[in-house]
């Protein structure tokens, strides 16, 4: 008898642009006719709590809360013995692990649970999506050392890849190995809601950074560019929306720039409400992979700055005059100055560019794209792929 594919998504954190790709992916798949779940960490807030809310309304294979510590530790392996457990109760057929540790359990479980039937090949197929994650760490630290010997321990126990940028591909490959498994790339996507302007507010600050606060993002390298302007630029405001572990140390920067007066941090909320709250986005981020800031930042057609990190160049398309080196602040200040001086210009670039974010990076694609690579693993039993895609496209 066929039957529909069952698919567990294992992450860690319930924040950030990975719980994003989480949460449309599996929205959109269940849309689509798959059975789904989904495994996080027990983190928890009012906006996490509603947004799994939501997830479980959609996910009939559950939404699963499972305590994972960020750094490698002894409490992992009850970690991935409850993924085997759910994946076993639930009937799971793919673990798609998304981030280091999400990566690391569903690989571990699925090699752990016993094959089905007459055929060799392991009845649950492991999917990884690293995010970013383990490579954005160096081999000169214990925790990059950890993590980066783990993924290549893991590489035989992965049966598809999927990268959300080329960026991310050529990285893991660079730093890990190339892959024996399958490989895709599926770029992080908007919904057809999010193709549409929002200008900024008439108090507006002329700077907004979105983001979670913490030293990756690069917040301090704003916070010094500022300070870099202040002969030019004296009335330069700046707004920090986000939450994260280095708020506090941000907001002590501040200060001891002499900025504290001219920067607020509002605290975390949705990127479309916190775009009206400044004239010109700064991601100003020293690693990424493929950021949703930038993308929703397009889509809104809000006008920007970014570093040259990540799977950025392969949204922005080649707009060299939009990007900045990392780590750099006078090259940072420099970008501000000029963009704030023809501010205009910038947003018309914005609005141009918004088609281009509306054809190549949507939801729908990124979901699509993703699931029918599950029907290429070797020993999947699914329904007709006609049969699977008949069911109305509810991701957008």
């Amino acid at each position: 008898m066929l039957q529909r594919l069952r698919v567990i998504h294992v992450l860690r954190a319930p924040i950030g642009g990975l719980f994003r790709h989480v949460c449309d992916l599996a929205s959109g798949q269940a849309a689509r006719g798959l059975n789904v779940g989904v495994i996080c960490d027990t983190t928890t807030s009012p906006a996490i709590e509603k947004k799994l809310a939501e997830l479980e309304r959609v996910c009939t294979l559950g939404v699963h809360r499972v305590p994972m510590t960020r750094l490698p530790s002894l409490s992992d392996k009850a970690a991935v013995d409850a993924v085997q457990r759910i994946a076993e109760q639930t009937g799971a057929t793919i673990l798609h692990g998304h981030g280091a540790k999400g990566g690391a359990y569903a690989r571990l479980a699925a090699t752990k649970l016993p094959a089905k039937g007459p055929q060799p090949a392991r009845s649950v197929h492991s999917v990884y999506t690293p995010h970013g994650g383990s490579l954005h760490y160096s081999r000169l630290s214990i925790a990059g050392a950890l993590f980066l010997t783990m993924e290549q321990v893991l590489l035989s126990r992965t049966d598809q890849f999927v990268f959300v940028c080329e960026y991310e591909r050529d990285t893991f490959i660079r730093k890990i190995g190339k892959p024996s498994a399958s490989t895709i790339i599926a770029y992080n996507g908007v919904t057809k809601d999010e193709i549409a302007p929002v200008a900024p507010a008439e108090d507006a600050a002329d700077l907004l950074f979105i983001g979670e606060l913490r030293h990756l993002k690069g917040v301090d390298l704003l916070l010094r560019a500022m300070a870099a302007l202040s002969d030019q630029r004296p009335e330069l405001t700046a707004c920090i929306v986000g939450h994260g572990p280095d708020a506090a140390a941000f907001k002590a920067l501040a200060h001891q720039l002499g900025l504290a007066s001219r920067v607020s941090f509002p605290g975390a909320m949705p990127a479309r409400q916190a775009f009206a709250r400044g004239r010109l986005l700064v991601v100003p981020s020293r690693a990424e992979s493929l950021p949703y800031i930038v993308l929703e930042a397009m889509a809104a057609s809000v006008p920007l700055i970014a570093a040259r990190v990540g799977g950025i160049p392969e949204i922005l398309d080649g707009h060299e005059d939009l990007m900045v080196p990392p780590d750099a602040v006078d090259p940072l200040a420099a970008a501000i100055d000029d963009a704030l001086a023809d501010l205009d210009s910038r947003r018309e670039l914005a609005q141009r560019l918004t088609g281009r974010i509306a054809e190549q990076f949507s939801v729908s694609t990124m979901v699509d794209r993703i699931t029918r690579s599950y029907l290429t693993l070797p020993g999947n039993v699914t329904v007709p792929e006609a049969e699977m895609y008949a069911h109305p496209f509810a991701a957008e």
